[in-house]
């Protein structure tokens, strides 16, 4: 019987020595190391994410100079819209800003033809957010093995990452925290972040050379139109119907061939315009630190870094 007493007592022995060993001690220099492999899984995860951004941006801008070739080159050469910017310009010239106020509303069109219903497939706001989404899948695949390899048991790896802050606040979130939201969007940290890096809709092209070009030109020669239709119709007064009648048609018809001459010309000139805008659009939404297609993740990755450089110590 005590024999048996005491294989009993054995395996709680053991458990109560193991429950009273005191925590594997990681030395700085593990730590250092392993700081050093947390700051290469964040550049190799930013780098995918970057790789994606610049993919689907190139699929954006492809989609939007298809959408500007079908639609928005054929609506503004069209006779009607020719004929309404022509009132419109009328309206503007009151103001003396003609040329600014054509090119805003050519903006707009743009926008609502081309830029909206493409949105509706691929914009730059959800490539943003893809490309947060990969940086952090991608960081998370390669913390995944990263304790056992270095030696550091999980409960410390894991106080590490909840040492690390992903993104200041209020309300701020550690590397951990941002890892186990699930989905990102419970995580009230995400959402400052997203509101803080948000896409414009859209650069101010109104000033744009290429557009004040086209938007200078169209103005000069619907006014150039409307002085010639006034002068007709002022003439046609002094010549009675009959003869009123043929000079009208006649302007008329001047008018139409002049617009069809110059209708080629005018469409170049849009097409330079537009495509020279949507690549420099483009190339900033790549760049931007602040509101780009990768500015989530270049605050992710620079806040995670920056914490990597302060001394961390565990505490059970």
């Amino acid at each position: 019987m005590p024999g048996l007493r005491l294989l009993l007592a054995a395996p709680l022995l053991a458990l109560v020595a193991c429950a009273s060993a005191p925590p594997v001690q990681v030395s700085a220099q593990t730590w250092s190391q392993v700081d050093q492999a947390i700051a290469t899984a964040s550049r190799e995860a930013e780098d995918q994410a970057r790789q994606y951004a610049v993919a689907a941006m190139g699929r954006w801008l492809l989609l939007v100079q298809q959408q500007t070739e079908a639609t928005f080159i054929p609506w503004f050469s069209g006779y009607w819209t020719q004929q309404w910017l022509g009132v419109r310009v009328s309206w503007y010239k009151l103001g003396g800003d003609e040329v600014e106020r054509l090119a805003a509303y050519l903006q707009e069109e743009y926008r609502e033809q081309v830029l909206e219903p493409v949105a509706e497939d691929i914009s730059p706001e959800r490539i943003q957010r893809g490309a947060l989404r990969i940086y952090i899948r991608q960081l998370d695949m390669r913390l995944q093995s990263m304790a056992a390899s270095h030696g550091v048991p999980q409960p410390q790896f894991e106080a590490r990452l909840d040492a690390l802050p992903a993104i200041s606040g209020p309300p701020d979130a550690s590397l951990l925290q941002l890892l186990r939201a699930d989905p990102l969007e419970r995580l009230p940290a995400y959402a400052v972040l997203l509101e803080r890096v948000q896409v414009s809709p859209g650069g101010d092209w109104s000033s744009d050379p290429g557009i004040s070009l086209v938007a200078a030109r169209t103005s000069e020669r619907l006014v150039d139109e409307m002085a010639t239709s006034g002068a007709a119709s002022a003439l046609s007064a002094l010549l009675g119907r009959a003869a009123g009648g043929a000079l009208s048609l006649g302007v008329t018809l001047l008018t139409a061939v002049t617009r069809a001459n110059d209708r080629p010309h005018s469409e170049a000139q849009l097409r330079l315009g537009l495509q020279a805008t949507l690549e420099q659009e483009s190339q900033a939404l790549l760049r931007s630190r602040e509101h780009g297609v990768m500015a989530g993740v270049w605050q992710l990755s620079g806040q995670i870094e920056q914490g990597l450089g302060r001394p961390f110590t565990y505490r059970p």
